[in-house]
This record gives structure tokens, sequence and C-alpha cells, in this order.
């Protein structure tokens, strides 16, 4: 399987199909808009800004992808290594400890971000983690 660098737009295409594919399965009733600010990321613009980006699940459907949703439940912001480490390990206990170490930052919801980690569709949930680090540089 190619491997793609995290976040680039090769890796979100390849990151889609793998979900299209393979049928990974977003319980239904996770319901959860993030928006992302990745920040020293080698992905975002040239004017050094950084890389804006959502994730989304609903009625088992996963959503994500460059700019930010509307109304989205809450922000997390971090940094490139922090967000391959949470989004691609698939280790809740890294975003724990990222967040008490102070690489996380998060604002809005958080209860809405828990709600979809208790039922598996959090950021780093392990059917999408492990597919995502078999393709990911």
């Amino acid at each position: 399987m190619p491997k793609y660098p995290f976040l680039s737009d090769e890796w979100f295409a390849a990151a889609r199909q793998i979900v299209d594919e393979r049928g990974v399965e977003i319980p239904s009733e996770a319901r959860l808009a993030m928006n992302l600010v990745v920040t020293s990321s080698p992905h975002a613009s040239p004017t050094g800004a950084d890389q804006l980006l959502h994730i989304g699940t609903s009625d088992g459907h996963a959503d994500w992808g460059p700019g930010h949703f509307d109304g989205a439940d809450l922000t997390l912001t971090t940094d490139y290594d922090t967000a391959r480490d949470i989004f691609v390990s698939g280790n809740p206990q890294s975003a724990m400890q990222a967040f008490m170490e102070g690489k996380v930052k998060l604002q809005g919801d958080l209860t809405r971000l828990m709600a979809a980690q208790a039922v598996g569709a959090g950021p780093g949930a392990p059917d999408l983690a492990s597919a995502l680090a078999e393709m990911t540089e």
C-alpha cells in the first residue's frame, strides 16, 4: 500500500478511499463537528498560516478535509507532530498526555468529543487509526 505524508492532499484522498472501501464503521450515534488548527504543518499555505481542517461524524458517516465547519462543537489546536500521534496512533492516552502537557488546546463543548470517543468515533478511533497508520508516512 502506498504511504502519504500526514495531512497532505494525497493523504486525505487515500484516507477517504480507505473509509469508503473498507467500510470503517463509525457508530451511528456518534455526532461531532470538530475544527482543527494544526500549527507547524508542512502542508500549510506558503504564507505560513496554520492548516485549518474539519472532522465530523453523523449518522454513521465521517467527513473531514480542509477548512472549518460553521458552528462546530469544538476547535482543537495542536502542532503537526501531536496531531499525527493522536490521529494515527489510536492511543487515547497520548491525546490525554498531550492535553495535560498543554500541547492541545480545546475551545468549545468538550463533552461532545468525550461522547464521540466513548462510542469509538473520536480522533484516534481504533479501527480508523489502524487503517490510517497503514497509509501514513
